[in-house]
């Protein structure tokens, strides 16, 4: 089996009919499929993480419309490379250039765009798994509609598993039962690729002309094969998530190490400090300030500096948050905060904090009694800041932590008994 095409490839639609999941974009009267019925679609970056149906869904647009349609793949393809695909869409009549990662594409390559973009020379149709709003530079993204797709849920794996199911039967006289599914559709992740090659190496192991799928099978085989089964040969989501665990464990040696993998299976980097930078404040926060900062000047050097002398600055970075002390108090605060203002719903502001812009504005009581803390001695002054139904709620808990304690020392002497700290 493994001489053949991958399952995925096999089975990939060649129709919006024949095309599963993303019903908000392609389902009967859906923005998107409107469009291409039309013969109409606008230049489009395709937001969404692997495996949900990015590249399939540009493929079949290439199907639907008789225009001239140019591949390139951010990961191989330079300025040179784009330049070429525009002068041969030139010739032709308003063609499609698809980019698969085109969060790969520099600046300066995106810029070698935008004037054919601009032209409607091409159709751009570009494929992200990262926030494009990060990734895309503003000037080329303000003319591309951004279609967001999402992870296939249960009801997509099930209609892609009967699809393998089917196909195994007609083609190689195998016959499948899925006896049970909540292993395989967890390891797949809402990846179509991802629940087609377990799919695939579940029979190749197998060997057999009827094979029964259950849980404890699934993880087994799955575990067995994860090079095969990952065609990169690393779960990326896997080491990822053991690269912040690290650090929020305080194991640097641990965290260069999965950084390490990362870097040798040509992760991006920005990938990888963007990370970073949302573990300095979740996992960091307040016990070092200082964390916050560096991991943003990290990803400001990564843009500038590139690679490789780039993964030095993510090694020095990634070491600097594995050692420093930890905190998810402000993590915890806007959780508590967000719970309750679900709980309690848009709270009026009280009269003395609203704006008074205007004299009816003050004549019926606006800012009304407000003190400004800067008239007081140190700068404080003991005022109710929440509504009325809530006040006094505490919502901070400062951590355990040398930084944090001088915090809450400061806090109490300040609110003395009111918030109780």
């Amino acid at each position: 089996m493994s001489n053949l095409k991958p399952l995925a490839e096999l089975l990939r639609p060649l129709s919006l009919d024949e095309y599963i999941g993303q019903e908000h974009l392609v389902g009967k009267n859906a923005i998107l499929r409107q469009a291409i019925e039309a013969n109409s679609i606008p230049s489009m970056i395709l937001w969404g993480p692997p495996g949900v149906g990015k590249t399939t869904l540009a493929y079949i647009i290439s199907q639907t419309f008789s225009r001239p349609f140019y591949t390139l793949s951010a990961i191989s393809s330079g300025v040179k490379d784009v330049r070429k695909a525009i002068e041969l869409a030139r010739a032709g009549n308003n063609a499609i250039l698809f980019i698969d990662e085109i969060h790969r594409f520099s600046k300066s390559q995106q810029d070698s765009l935008l004037g054919a973009v601009e032209k409607g020379i091409v159709t751009l149709i570009g494929a992200t798994t990262e926030n494009p709003s990060f990734e895309v530079i503003s000037p080329l993204l303000s003319r591309c509609q951004v279609y967001i797709l999402k992870p296939l849920d249960k009801n997509n794996l099930k209609q892609l598993a009967e699809n393998a199911i089917s196909y195994f039967k007609k083609e190689k006289n195998i016959e499948i039962a899925i006896l049970e599914e909540e292993a395989l559709y967890r390891i797949s992740g809402g990846d179509a690729r991802k629940l087609y090659n377990a799919i695939e190496i579940i029979v190749a192991t197998e060997n057999k002309e009827k094979v029964e799928i259950t849980n404890k099978k699934a993880l087994e085989i799955i575990q067995q094969n994860l090079a095969m089964y990952d065609k990169q040969g690393e779960m990326h989501y896997d080491i990822i998530s053991a690269f912040i665990k690290s650090m929020r464990g305080s194991d640097p040696n641990a965290s260069v190490y999965w950084l390490a993998r990362m870097v040798e299976a040509g992760e991006d980097p920005k990938f990888i400090a963007r990370r970073m930078l949302i573990l300095a404040s979740e996992d960091i926060g307040n016990a070092n300030p200082n964390a916050l900062l560096l991991a943003n000047a990290c990803f400001d050097a990564i843009n500038k500096i590139g690679w490789p002398e780039g993964r030095i600055i993510l090694s020095q970075t990634a070491i600097y948050l594995a050692n420093s002390p930890k905190s998810n108090s402000t993590y915890m605060a806007i959780k508590e905060a967000e719970k309750l203002v679900r709980q309690t719903g848009d709270l009026s502001v009280p009269l003395h904090l609203r704006n008074a812009p205007t004299k009816l504005m003050k004549d019926i009581g606006y800012a009304k009694d407000y003190q400004y803390a800067h008239k007081f001695d140190g700068n404080f002054v003991d005022h109710e800041f929440l509504p009325d139904k809530v006040s006094n709620r505490k919502l901070y808990e400062p951590g355990n932590n040398p930084h944090e304690n001088k915090t809450r020392s400061w806090l109490k002497n300040l609110w003395k008994r009111k918030y109780d700290y």
